[in-house]
């Protein structure tokens, strides 16, 4: 019994000193690392920004000669995002698009306003949300 409690603990006693003095490290190595880490993530201050009579733009093909009249030509865009961020932003920053490629003709058409924002920045609401597309050769 001896013989065999001394075998357990003498056969590869230096393989067995380094398992226990590497499982000791890594436990060590996490126990501080989690004191150390934030215990929750710092949280961003979100605020909200409106915008008033940002224009909507059409962007077309190249090759399009055709003008389009939209209505309205403006519109009102709520932006939400950390506050520094919102601090510096302008409207110029802010574009809204209508994408007429492919389109050739027609009548009453309504398409929906393509927002373009800076990183960090959301749109929480935009009016209108779509606009009416008017063809010079239709008038008005």
């Amino acid at each position: 019994m001896i013989a065999a409690l001394r075998r357990l603990f003498v056969h590869d006693f230096w393989l067995k000193l380094f398992s226990l003095a590497l499982a000791t490290l890594i436990y060590l190595t996490i126990y501080y690392a989690r004191d150390l880490a934030p215990s929750s993530p710092v949280p961003l201050v979100l605020e909200s920004r409106t915008f008033t009579a940002i224009p909507v733009l059409v962007v077309s093909s190249a090759g399009d000669a055709r003008n389009y009249k939209v209505i309205p030509k403006e519109a009102e865009v709520t932006v939400q995002g950390d506050a520094r961020a919102l601090q510096t932003l302008i409207a110029r920053d802010i574009r809204l698009l209508v994408d007429m490629t492919g389109i050739e003709a027609a009548h009453g058409l309504r398409k929906r306003i393509e927002i373009s924002t800076p990183p960090g920045i959301s749109v929480t609401r935009i009016i209108p949300e779509e606009v009416q597309i008017v063809f010079a050769s239709e008038g008005g």
